[in-house]
């Protein structure tokens, strides 16, 4: 869909159905966690923990020094979590998938160099990016790396974020061109045709497909800051649900499709990044996580 075709788009409505507590959070899937990775400036080696969307106190998960734990996603059926491991002296790197309460570190063969790993709703895959040559593109694999099937070929452009839709017939996936602009792509998997979501001279990044048909994306506008959109799987649609002077980004749906967990802050080191709650509208943001750290790249499980 074009950029044209967004900005005449009809707005998307975003029901948020459901009564809400004191805090003006509805938490019909409080009892889910959400994991996600955390560093800060005295120990700069990320590491993943889970929290209670409720609050409360942080689980830690992995702990190996001079080894980073970084981007998780969950399992549809909970039981483990997939996420990027790299060490600072290059001996370890790849995506690696453990038990939800840790422990039992596997890796997933041939993911050397890959990032942003993406479980399928079937349980069966992961969807990553992977660098060839000087450019990264989107692959998919079967949880035991095999076999690793090429998406995208795009020899002027970066793939990163892949997100799948509810059905496993798409992804969606970020495009960052030579230009510096980065959109939203969506492609099929039966047939591999690809179809612009947003438009080409955007900041778009980190999208997330939701069970009910809808992605949430981090775009950086106007203002200079990032803030959280939602849009159709066709483009349509288009609506900025944050509007802080912050940089809102990572989202990642609730499995009701009612609640956003996203990370606000961190222009610098020096700057936390806290993990913040909104309902599916921006409304009645909560923070969530309030230690001097920067919480990143939090995954609700489904």
């Amino acid at each position: 869909m074009a950029a044209a075709a967004l900005a005449v788009a009809a707005p998307l409505t975003l029901a948020v159905p459901g009564s809400a507590g004191a805090t003006g959070v509805v938490w019909a899937s409080a009892a889910r966690p959400i994991v996600f990775a955390r560093y800060d400036t005295a120990t700069p080696v990320e590491d993943l923990y889970t929290i209670s969307p409720a609050g409360g106190p942080t689980v830690a998960l992995t702990h190996t020094p001079g080894v980073s734990d970084v981007m998780p996603s969950w399992s549809p059926d909970g039981k483990r979590i997939a996420f990027l491991r790299h060490s600072l002296d290059g001996t370890v790197d790849g995506i690696w998938t453990m038990k939800s309460a840790g422990g039992d570190l596997k890796p997933v063969p041939g993911t050397g160099g890959a990032s942003d790993p993406a479980w399928s709703p079937d349980g069966k895959r992961i969807a990553y990016s992977r660098p060839v040559g000087t450019q990264r593109e989107i692959y998919v694999a079967d949880v035991d790396g095999t076999p690793a099937t090429r998406l995208t070929s795009t020899t002027t452009a970066d793939e990163f974020h892949p997100t799948w839709s509810p059905d496993g017939a798409y992804l969606a996936f970020s495009r960052a061109d030579a230009s510096g602009y980065s959109r939203l792509m969506r492609i099929r998997l039966a047939t591999l045709t690809q179809t612009p979501i947003t438009g080409a001279a955007s900041q778009d990044w980190s999208p997330d497909w939701s069970r009910g048909n809808r992605i949430v994306f981090s775009r950086v506008d106007s203002t200079g800051f990032a803030h959280l959109h939602v849009v159709r799987p066709d483009g349509t649609g288009a609506i900025r649900i944050t509007s802080a002077r912050a940089n809102d980004k990572s989202p990642s749906w609730s499995p009701d499709g009612r609640r956003l967990v996203f990370t606000r802050g961190g222009t610098d080191d020096a700057d936390p990044e806290h993990l913040f709650l909104v309902r599916a509208d921006g409304t009645a943001p909560t923070q969530l996580t309030k230690t001097g750290s920067h919480d990143l790249e939090a995954d609700w499980r489904p």
